[in-house]
């Protein structure tokens, strides 16, 4: 893949997700169209990414940004990588990658953002499926610094290797996840700590509130400066070894997801956007979570601004 600057990036879709992954481009200076069907949103889609680049110190890059109706209306011919941020639905993301053999070049990578759905299935059957990857961000996208380089089993060799180095380039941490299974690497970690989480709840062993303190305050707080497997080798796997022994026996490795989890999605108690989920929360308390925790992001973005990637447009 050409380096940013040389690169023509489309982004299929225009919502939160979309609009901050062209942020993460735009920062490299890749000229960036974002295609959203719905022209009224137009305006809120720029000054998000205005306002993202300018938290970055790079406002001037909003230069490279395009906003068009529809497909039909983007540069293809000059199209070197296409992401798919539209809505989390098989079919429709099916119908789109369908569309994009017809409109993209033989060159031009096609990525979703999906978080549900393997490439695996939303390539299927299409001639492009060789050049067909995942590319999933994690939101606050231009904050979080981490994407993963999803590969099938069809997928061209080396061009996830030319992707995670495109990603690098645009500031980000590019992980590899060289076979497409369900969740791909962060979320198959992230679940099965929220499993052994919903097993304690349930169990009376602790609640939510001193869950939540457990990890931030405890070994997450440890993960910022080593992951998992690093800080064992800090501690020591001799010690580490035998307590997996004492332990793992007695873990959750329930196959359906915790009662009280599905309990309150099927109840509608689905967290800040219903009004209730473990917390209670009102406009007020949503406003003033959402601030701390883009704060305390930021401010772990800062921490580990000395290991992120340089940003080579």
């Amino acid at each position: 893949m050409n380096p940013p600057s040389k690169t023509h990036a489309i982004v299929v879709g225009g919502g939160t997700m979309g609009a901050d992954v062209a942020v993460v481009l735009l920062r490299a200076q890749c000229r960036t169209t974002i295609v959203e069907p719905d022209a009224s949103r137009h305006a809120t889609i720029a000054a998000r990414t205005d306002a993202g680049l300018a938290h970055l110190d790079c406002a001037e890059n909003s230069r490279y940004a395009s906003i068009v109706s529809s497909l039909d209306e983007a540069d293809w011919a000059s199209a070197g990588l296409v992401i798919e941020c539209i809505p989390e639905q098989l079919d429709l993301k099916q119908k789109l990658f369908g569309r994009l053999v017809e409109l993209s070049t033989p060159d031009t990578v096609l990525c979703s953002n999906s978080s549900s759905y393997p490439i695996s299935d939303i390539a299927q059957g299409l001639p492009t499926r060789n050049r067909m990857l995942g590319l999933h961000f994690f939101m606050p996208a231009h904050i979080v610094p981490l994407v993963e380089v999803v590969l099938s089993a069809d997928t061209e060799a080396g061009l996830g290797e030319s992707l995670a180095a495109f990603m690098r380039r645009c500031g980000s941490v590019p992980v590899l996840v060289r076979k497409d299974v369900p969740g791909f690497l962060a979320n198959r970690l992230q679940h099965a700590l929220a499993r052994e989480a919903y097993a304690l709840i349930e169990q009376g062993i602790a609640s939510p509130e001193d869950i939540d303190a457990a990890v931030r305050f405890g070994f997450g707080f440890r993960y910022l400066a080593a992951g998992p497997v690093l800080q064992r080798d800090h501690g020591g796997l001799d010690v580490h070894c035998a307590a997996a022994r004492s332990m793992y026996p007695t873990l959750c490795n329930d196959a359906a997801p915790a009662a009280i989890l599905a309990e309150r999605a099927d109840a509608g108690k689905t967290g800040m956007k219903a009004g209730e989920g473990f917390y209670t929360w009102t406009p007020e308390s949503i406003a003033a979570e959402r601030k701390r925790y883009d704060a305390m992001l930021r401010a772990g973005l800062e921490l580990l601004a000395g290991e992120l990637p340089k940003i080579q447009p």
